[in-house]
């Protein structure tokens, strides 16, 4: 028998508007899970989105029907361990067949006391979801809930006003590249993904990552070339610190780049307002209008919270001028300062997983960061 096999039990979830769905538990003793329910419609990058920091205080449901043929490793996770509170999925495989694969999905989920609920109509339970809106919900053993379940479920927190980047963010500043690179970017952990630090790793840069309470003073004195605000859950709104330190970061010319919450930080810093999304983006298929341009970009997405405003402006927010729109929803998915090097996007350039088509936004904020190094040089010079 597999490590999974071993341990499944019939299972539930419950959704807090008391939609019940039957499965089979994998893991039992990590109950319950108490948590938001969400689904990712990526197809493959599991892993991935399961070490996501932005995923914290989740259940996520993957719309693709069959989860874990290719296995884990050690390369691929995108934080220390799985962060997701929960996984549900149609078929759990228990093989798995690929070259770097180091274990299976199942094991490592259990080893890492993540409950798993397989054989779940997870079409409906989406279609659910999009319908309703996300909610909360609990995964538990057995065929249905007992008194105790739905007092746990009523006892769990909702999402709006919840600072999770203060818990999933670094307890100290740590290096990661070549530390004799030539350029130095600060980069704000609200909840970040390491291949964010690989992008900047690749493009020439040795990066000081820093906890999400750090002062403006403590970054600009550490001298940064630019400033990255990263990824992370939660609502921005109750972000409450990080405006006024990424307001006075900017306004000492220091070039600044956002995604995801660090993007919707910057609209809340510089006037605007952040809303909660019906049931979020989630997966790797969302298109994205660059408004200059007119291309448009398949994207990588992860949130529940989006800036408000549209093609026309942020409301409040004078100074930023909208850049992206999500073409399904028409939200707000990119924004840049009118007169200071600012800028952020909504989605992941990143990808991990992809695809990887906004890449090219790591790129443009170098180019911010060497016009940045090159003003500061000339400045000194002429002194």
């Amino acid at each position: 028998m597999t490590a999974t096999s071993q341990q499944v039990v019939p299972g539930f979830l419950l959704l807090e508007d008391g939609t019940l769905f039957l499965g089979r538990l994998h893991a039992p003793l990590a109950l319950p899970a108490v948590a938001e329910v969400v689904f990712t419609t990526s197809m493959s990058g599991y892993q991935e989105t399961f070490t996501d920091p932005s995923y914290r205080g989740q259940i996520v449901v993957m719309t693709a029907p069959m989860i874990g043929n290719y296995g884990v490793n050690t390369e691929d996770a995108e934080s220390a361990r799985p962060q997701v509170a929960g996984v549900v999925v149609r078929e759990l495989s228990e093989t798995h067949s690929n070259w770097r694969a180091e274990q299976g999905l199942g094991a490592w989920l259990i080893g890492a006391q993540v409950p798993v609920l397989s054989e779940v109509d997870t079409r409906r339970l989406t279609r659910h979801l999009r319908t309703v809106g996300v909610m909360r919900g609990l995964i538990g053993a057995g065929v249905e809930p007992t008194s105790e379940n739905r007092r746990e479920l009523d006892a769990c927190p909702a999402m709006a006003g919840l600072d999770l980047a203060s818990r999933v963010t670094t307890d100290k500043p740590y290096l990661w590249g070549d530390p004799k690179a030539a350029r130095h970017i600060v980069a704000y952990d609200y909840g970040i993904k390491r291949n964010i630090l690989r992008m900047f790793a690749d493009r020439g840069c040795r990066i000081t990552v820093v906890p999400s309470t750090t002062s403006a003073a403590e970054v600009l004195a550490a001298k940064p070339d630019g400033v990255f605000l990263s990824n992370g859950p939660g609502d921005p709104e109750a972000v409450g610190y990080a405006p006024e330190a990424i307001r006075a970061i900017a306004a000492a010319g220091v070039p600044v780049f956002g995604i995801c919450l660090g993007h919707q930080l910057l609209g809340i810093t510089f006037g605007g307002r952040t809303k909660k999304l019906p049931y979020g983006h989630r997966g790797g298929n969302h298109p994205v209008k660059d408004l200059e341009s007119g291309d448009v970009l398949i994207t990588s997405q992860n949130h529940g919270f989006a800036v408000e405003g549209g093609e026309k402006g942020i409301p409040g927010a004078p100074d930023l001028k909208v850049t992206h729109l999500n073409l399904n929803d028409g939200t707000v998915e990119g924004l840049r300062h009118r007169t200071l090097s600012v800028f952020g996007v909504q989605y992941h350039p990143e990808a991990a997983p992809g695809p990887h088509d906004a890449v090219p936004h790591f790129d443009e904020f170098m180019v911010a960061v060497g016009a940045g190094a090159a003003a500061g040089a000339s400045a000194g010079a002429s002194a």
